[in-house]
Parts: C-alpha cells; sequence; structure tokens
C-alpha cells in the first residue's frame, strides 16, 4: 500500500498567516472542496469537552471549519454521542448545556449542535462489518445518516488506548451508548447493591423490561437485557455501572473496528484533522486536564484516519517530555512519551489492527503546509 498524505501545519504565525489561515489551507490540502458535495450534510464530529476541562479544540477553529464546509456547498453540523458514564455529558440537555458552556454556541461556531444518539443515546443504526471480533456494531442514527464526515480530534494521552486522535474520535465518539457498552465490555450492566434503593426508576425505564425490583433491589435479567446502558444513566443514585473491561488490546481492536462501522460507505466522504495543542495524559473526557507531556506542535489534517494517528503519535514522540507534567519516565526526545504515562498500554495495537481490516495505512508521507 502507498503511504497516505498527511500535512501539517507548525504554530509559527504573523500578520500575514495567523493559525486560521493555516486551518484553511489544510482543508484545502485534503481537498475538502472535492471530498463533500453541495447539499451534504456535513458532521463535524468532535468533543465538546467535560464540564471542568479545557484542554479540548477551541471553538474558534471549529467556527473555520465550519465556515469552509459552507464555503463548498454544504449543511454542517457539529456532533458528538452521549456518554456512558454519568456525568455533565450523559444525556442530550446535558450535553448540549454543557457545549454551550465550553463556548460552542451558534453565534460563535455558525452551525447547529446535534447529538447524534437521541435524547438518552438510544438512537442508532446496525452496521453490519463482519471483522474478528465485531459483527454488528451500534451507530449513532445522525451519524449514520449524514453525507460526510470531518472529524476534528484533540490529539491526546488516553488511560485504555495509550492515545486518543481520529481512530478514537470516531470509533468510540461515533457509537451509541450500546456501541460504546459493546466496546468496553463484554459483560452486562451491574447493580451496586449498597447503593440501590429500589426507587424503581430504571426499570420504568428499561425498554425490554429486564429490571425488576425484588426486596427493594434492582435486579437485572440476563437473558432480557441487550446491554443499551440507559440504566446507567436514569438511575438517580449511581446504582448501577458498566462492568468495565480490563483487557486493554482487545478494547483497541474494537476501538478500530467501530471507527471501520462508523466511516463505512463514507470511506471517499471522510477526512481528519488532529489538534496537536495541550497534549494532556488523559481524555477529555474526565472533568479536569492535567498539564500537557509535551509542547504544543500544531495540526495535521488527512484523508486516512491510521496514517494521521501514526503521524501524530510520531511526532509527540519525537518532542522532550515536559518538566511539570505527570511523564515519571520515558522524558527524552525519541523515548515514547505514552508509555511513559501508561507502560501497561500498547498503544500499537489499535493502528496494527485497523491497517489490518482495511482503515487505513500506518505508512505516511508528512508534508508541512
Amino acid at each position: 500500500m502507498e503511504p497516505s498524505n498527511v500535512y501539517f501545519a507548525d504554530l509559527r504565525a504573523s500578520f500575514r498567516t495567523n493559525l486560521l489561515s493555516k486551518v484553511t489551507s489544510l482543508l484545502e490540502s485534503i481537498n475538502l472542496k472535492g471530498t463533500i458535495r453541495p447539499r451534504d450534510l456535513t458532521a463535524i464530529k468532535l468533543h465538546f469537552g467535560e464540564k471542568g476541562n479545557l484542554a479540548f479544540i477551541r471553538p474558534n477553529f471549529i467556527r473555520r471549519i465550519v465556515d469552509y464546509a459552507r464555503e463548498c456547498g454544504a449543511y454542517p453540523f457539529l456532533t458528538d454521542t452521549n456518554t456512558l458514564y454519568t456525568g455533565a455529558r450523559g444525556n442530550s440537555v446535558s450535553h448540549l448545556n454543557t457545549a454551550i458552556e465550553n463556548g460552542f454556541a451558534y453565534a460563535v461556531v455558525n452551525a447547529p449542535i446535534i447529538i447524534a444518539d437521541g435524547l438518552m443515546g438510544g438512537a442508532y443504526e446496525k452496521v453490519a462489518i463482519d471483522k474478528e471480533i465485531i459483527k454488528e456494531a451500534f451507530i449513532a442514527k445522525d451519524i449514520y445518516n449524514s453525507d460526510s464526515i470531518i472529524s476534528v480530534a484533540h490529539f491526546k494521552g488516553h488511560e485504555v488506548s495509550g492515545f486518543g486522535g481520529s481512530i478514537k474520535n470516531v470509533g468510540m465518539g461515533c457509537a451509541s451508548r450500546r456501541g460504546k457498552l459493546q466496546q468496553h465490555s463484554d459483560l452486562l450492566p451491574k447493580i451496586k447493591v449498597k447503593k440501590c434503593i429500589g426507587c424503581g426508576d430504571c426499570a420504568e425505564h428499561c425498554a425490554q423490561s429486564a429490571i425488576s425490583v425484588i426486596e427493594k433491589k434492582a435486579v437485572i435479567d440476563p437473558e432480557r437485557c441487550v446491554g443499551c446502558g440507559e440504566c446507567i444513566i436514569v438511575c438517580p443514585n449511581g446504582a448501577i455501572d458498566v462492568q468495565w473491561g480490563r483487557d486493554t488490546a482487545l478494547f483497541q481492536k474494537k476501538l478500530a473496528e467501530y471507527a471501520f462501522a462508523a466511516l463505512k460507505g463514507k470511506e471517499k466522504r471522510s477526512v481528519f484533522i488532529n489538534f496537536l495543542l495541550q497534549i494532556s495524559p488523559a481524555c477529555d473526557c474526565v472533568p479536569f486536564n492535567d498539564a500537557p507531556i509535551v509542547r504544543d506542535l500544531g495540526i495535521m489534517a488527512s484523508r486516512d484516519p491510521v496514517a494521521v494517528d501514526q503521524a501524530s503519535v510520531d511526532m509527540v514522540n519525537r518532542q522532550a517530555g515536559l518538566d511539570g507534567s505527570c511523564l515519571k519516565s520515558n522524558k527524552e526526545a525519541g523515548e515514547d512519551k505514552f508509555r511513559g504515562v501508561y507502560p501497561g498500554i500498547d498503544w500499537n495495537i489499535q493502528l496494527e489492527h485497523a491497517e489490518e481490516i482495511g482503515l487505513g495505512t500506518r505508512k505516511y508521507k508528512l508534508i508541512e503546509i
């Protein structure tokens, strides 16, 4: 397979060229006008940031991408999916409020926000892919129904996959709650008996009638439960939780296969942008962001999600680690920064598996603009 082109804009700027104009140059380099068509319902997939986390991509950058998509004649909308865990983005109302508080109001970004998997994360379409692990994926309905995708990812560390970039942005980020549960765990939600007060809210909301209250405690019928995860969100006492999987290699393979499912039918209608800014050690899903592990580097763009992630992780690892960060090892230039934060996680797995299933190639040609 031939190397894929990955375009890179550094952070040098002047009166003639600022960072927003560099975003435009990247979009031109990846031929966005030849990728999305007039009247395309174009999903700009990003992470709005958990409340309290400030490492998410600035809305100003997103506005420039929106405006360029509009110039192409498309109808862009900003989108993400509801979280599997309870938090500030666990349902669409809270999610929208959080996005607006973080600066993604229409007046700023010039596009509407659509939470793609519905009010409670239950709106999805089944996508058959028949891969090694995932045979049928549960992709958020409004992303499935979109015509094209612009993935905009904050490149950073991740506590289960080592790092999170374009593959994670579309793999996890385009999955419905049921799809997220399928990736994180092969097990059904569990009841925390000590926290359960037997209020019955979970049973009332269960579409499968899989939950009953016995002796003032909720009980899940494994024969009826489909793993949608809605009970996790509706429980007012935090008494229902995911049985988090501990096999990080398996998780990374599922992540890559879900990215394949999310892009199925849109392979030639998708582009991928990684922002290598505020490269924090953990996901933007946590309600804080720790000090960055390396300096700010720039922005990458490609039509290949595997290549842009490989180029991003290579560039990060070429840097010297920053003093004052959580890095305890691998601080020298050329050493693996993500293994320095998460020594037990081999992040190569998501890239290797993504290449094996045909999502893209790890070979790339880096072109500085």
